[in-house]
């Protein structure tokens, strides 16, 4: 994991609101764990129980933009 310094560096300009909810990037989170997108992918799939309902969602064409 990170220091507490990268993690700040990291996360600058990175939080973003969505649907009322603070939100960060699939990309940005992967940094973050130092992981890929495609693991980060896979792990929250294989343990979708773990996560609250809302804690992942796909943004629309429009929420992208």
């Amino acid at each position: 994991m990170s220091t507490p310094d990268k993690l700040i560096e990291i996360l600058t300009g990175k939080v973003f609101k969505v649907r009322g909810q603070a939100v960060v990037l699939d990309f940005d989170a992967a940094a973050l764990y130092e992981v890929n997108i495609s693991t980060l992918h896979k792990t929250v799939t294989r343990h979708s129980r773990r996560f609250p309902a809302d804690f992942m969602f796909w943004l629309t064409q429009d929420e992208w933009k």
